[in-house]
């Protein structure tokens, strides 16, 4: 059995400020000098950022569509290695899932599969006594999920913190902490979410001052948390490096999973960085990965890189592109009125809508892909403004469905759908085979 401290910051619904008290959190606990781990609920590339920044620890994604309860308790287990406590993060609101009762893809779920107490965050703006009664519903809403506090996020004063605590009373739960109503402790927004902390300094040193917080309080209830039985290591044993793997990462494309990255490395892969953006030339490598994030906002610096392109456009070996990645690989990519060549590997234009597609995808390929024998079936999401209209060699059909998506041609793999690898190891084993007899196999 492993004792883990540990505590779930959910909230009624999205834009309560979970991820602005999880900042303000990890300070106050830094400054005690405990060691903590953040992880991030749902499958969310930018929240953790931010909670790497505040606690300079690697954040993982814990999600309970991708991951059965071994392999989440075996993720949550590695990523609390040498910690003192584990604050996670959770998504949206605290019963919001893939399905309307919240049984799957939600924070419930994952604080259910943790056993772990959890924490709401609610916006406390324009309201005092009626906290009681909507926390009360959470609270009694399912049996599995123990709430067990409370912190108040937009808070108008030291008096309204006090009515709001006389009001928790009633319902026997304790205001853990509150923030108050301030607008230049907000972390700035664009349109997939969260701007990303290396482009934007979150307010760390003002959230510390101005976060009110029963530190002792919040300890006792992650101290309370029941032993986790031991599971099974998340990663297997190391082997020595096989495959040098060239990913890329700049402002543009930084959208992985740390523990996809980590098993790719645990399987033999050398992870060598590279910039579309600054770079001229791609590092020496024998496969290729170019993540998902916001090309469309560089759009006219990642076409004036010709360079690179032609060297996207010439590499030999396996490539698997993802959502940003697909955009960058396309024939083009329009930013309003303007039109930018991009690297030309498959075919399509990139347009932005107004609407995004997202959502939770199973998908079968349809073909053999550096990732995917035809038939097999790979667990991802989507989140992204971007179309590129019909594939000519479409890489992906919706299990259940009819559509198909993406673009393969058997060495190339672009798509919108970010694959969680670590559920579906022998792709990623599939991955480095093509790549160490690349390009013999192409």
């Amino acid at each position: 059995m492993r004792r883990i401290p540990r505590l779930v910051l959910a909230a009624p619904h999205s834009g309560a400020g979970k991820t602005t008290l999880a900042l303000a959190l990890l300070l106050a606990l830094g400054e005690r000098g405990l060691r903590v781990q953040p992880f991030k609920v749902g499958p969310d590339y930018v929240d953790p950022t931010h909670l790497e920044a505040a606690s300079g620890r690697r954040v993982y994604n814990l999600d309970g569509f991708f991951l059965d309860q071994e392999g989440l308790l075996s993720l949550f287990q590695h990523g609390a290695r040498g910690a003192d406590l584990a604050l996670v993060e959770g998504v949206m609101g605290l019963f919001d899932g893939k399905d309307p009762l919240g049984r799957v893809g939600s924070t419930a779920q994952v604080a259910r599969l943790l056993e772990a107490p959890v924490a709401l965050v609610v916006d406390a703006s324009g309201m005092a006594g009626s906290i009681a009664p909507l926390v009360q519903g959470f609270r009694s809403f399912d049996p599995g999920v123990q709430v067990v506090g409370v912190f108040a996020n937009r808070v108008g004063s030291e008096r309204h913190a006090a009515l709001l605590q006389e009001a928790l009373a009633q319902v026997g739960l304790p205001l853990l902490g509150w923030l108050p109503q301030d607008p230049t402790l907000e972390i700035p927004e664009r349109h997939l979410g969260l701007v990303l902390a290396g482009e934007v300094r979150p307010p760390l040193a003002a959230l510390r001052q101005a976060f009110r917080v029963d530190l002792d309080g919040v300890l006792r209830l992650a101290q309370a948390a029941s032993p986790l039985s031991e599971a099974p290591p998340f990663l297997p044993e190391r082997r020595p490096p096989r495959v040098r793997v060239a990913y890329a990462w700049d402002q543009a494309f930084r959208f992985y999973y740390p523990e996809a990255l980590e098993l790719l490395e645990a399987l033999g892969a050398e992870l060598i960085p590279f910039s579309p953006l600054e770079d001229e030339a791609l590092p020496e490598a024998q496969a290729l990965l170019l993540g998902g994030g916001y090309p469309e906002l560089f759009a006219r610096e990642l076409s004036a890189n010709r360079a690179m392109r032609e060297a996207v456009r010439l590499f030999p070996g396996p490539v698997v592109a993802e959502c940003g990645g697909y955009m960058y690989l396309s024939q083009g990519l329009w930013a309003g009125e303007d039109f930018f060549p991009m690297v030309g590997l498959v075919p399509g234009e990139a347009r932005m809508a107004e609407r995004p597609v997202l959502g939770y995808r199973e998908v079968e390929a349809l073909r053999d892909n550096p990732l995917a024998r035809r038939g097999e079936a790979f667990k991802g999401h989507e989140f992204h403004y971007a179309r590129m209209g019909s594939s000519p060699s479409p890489a992906w059909r919706r299990v259940g469905g009819e559509e198909v998506e993406g673009y393969t041609d058997g060495r190339i793999l672009a798509s919108f759908v970010h694959l969680y690898l670590p559920a579906r190891r022998v792709g990623v084993e599939r991955f480095l085979a093509l790549a160490e007899s690349a390009p013999e196999n192409f």
